[in-house]
């Protein structure tokens, strides 16, 4: 498998290696993005933005246009289907600095698709074509497009609309494996996304199922993808980025990350989450990421039960390093 591992440009933007952390609403903000690029994502993908929250100055969406020089390269998602309100925000977000601008063309959840926006755009492929058209014209980054492959099974429109993104000057392509019907369910469809990259010029990455180095190899072997995108399988799992070049490159599994190594990436993010957000959105939502973090681990269930009752930073600090030192004893022990 050596040497299977390629670089990847989009547009002007040239990664060392073509493996991509997803955006991911309430996981990929700027401190987790900051951990993911430290531990080799080529590429981090900040949460989706609105359009309209950006015409708006909308403050939470200004918080979102927040970027760390750490993060470079950095692409930012932005979602919504009036052609001339995109563009005003694809300026504002090249203006804050994004390496490279994605269009959402793939979010299933109701709130956004009731409003014609993300996954919706793939039943109304003439104004997609317009919507990405004009966000190229309003920028000099790279424009990528991130789609599913339908609406359903029924309409397979991914070809069309990625042969429409090439025809407006996209850079590249992310396809996610799955209809906006099945959301997150079922497994991402192969056969599609290779379709998809054999339509177009253009660079294609995957998204789907990769969870370690193997499935990163078969995604890239059965799709003829450039490259692919890391989405679930990154959460509370930096890990996965390392693991899988090193598969890529050798064939050989890393073992994954002792308890201990995971309790303490648990504690600079913790903390990296306080400097940015602040105690009580910190503590909060450091929850879910310290259950993604020890998921499967010995003491996970009782340390998910202690952290959702954690209302102060220091209670949170003290809880971890108990586990931490009750694992230590654990060890000391043999017991593994």
């Amino acid at each position: 498998m050596n040497g299977t591992v390629k670089s990847l440009s989009i547009g002007s933007v040239h990664l060392a290696r073509p493996v991509v952390l997803a955006p991911m609403a309430g996981v990929c903000d700027l401190p987790y993005r900051v951990i993911a690029r430290r531990y080799g994502a080529a590429l981090v993908c900040a949460e989706m933005i609105s359009a309209q929250g950006i015409r708006y100055r909308n403050q939470h969406t200004a918080e979102l246009l927040r970027i760390d020089e750490r993060e470079h390269p950095l692409s930012m998602q932005i979602f919504g289907s009036d052609p001339a309100v995109m563009a005003q925000a694809a300026a504002v977000v090249e203006e804050a600095g994004a390496d490279i601008v994605d269009i959402n063309m793939g979010c299933p959840v109701k709130k956004i698709v009731r409003n014609g926006d993300g996954s919706a755009l793939m039943k109304n492929l003439p104004l997609a074509e317009e919507v990405i058209r004009a966000v190229v014209q309003a920028v000099s980054v790279p424009v990528t497009v991130k789609m599913r492959t339908g609406w359903d099974d029924r309409e397979f429109t991914a070809v069309e609309l990625a042969k429409r993104a090439e025809q407006a000057g996209a850079a590249a392509i992310t396809i996610h494996g799955r209809t906006r019907e099945q959301f997150y369910s079922g497994r991402a469809d192969r056969q599609k996304m290779r379709a998809v990259v054999e339509a177009v010029q253009i660079p294609v990455i995957a998204n789907g199922d990769v969870t370690d180095g193997p499935s990163a190899a078969a995604l890239f072997a059965e799709t003829g993808c450039q490259g692919i995108m890391i989405g679930r399988g990154a959460q509370g799992n930096p890990w996965i980025f390392p693991q899988i070049y090193h598969y890529m490159d050798t064939g050989e599994i890393l073992p994954p990350p002792s308890p201990l190594e995971r309790y303490a990436q648990i504690l600079e993010h913790f903390e990296a989450l306080l400097a940015y957000k602040g105690e009580y959105i910190g503590v909060r939502e450091m929850r879910s990421h310290a259950s993604w973090y020890t998921k499967g681990m010995y003491g996970s269930t009782r340390l998910r039960e202690r952290v959702n009752r954690a209302q102060s930073a220091q209670e949170f600090r003290d809880i971890i390093r108990a586990m931490m030192d009750e694992e230590q004893r654990r060890q000391d022990r043999g017991i593994y």
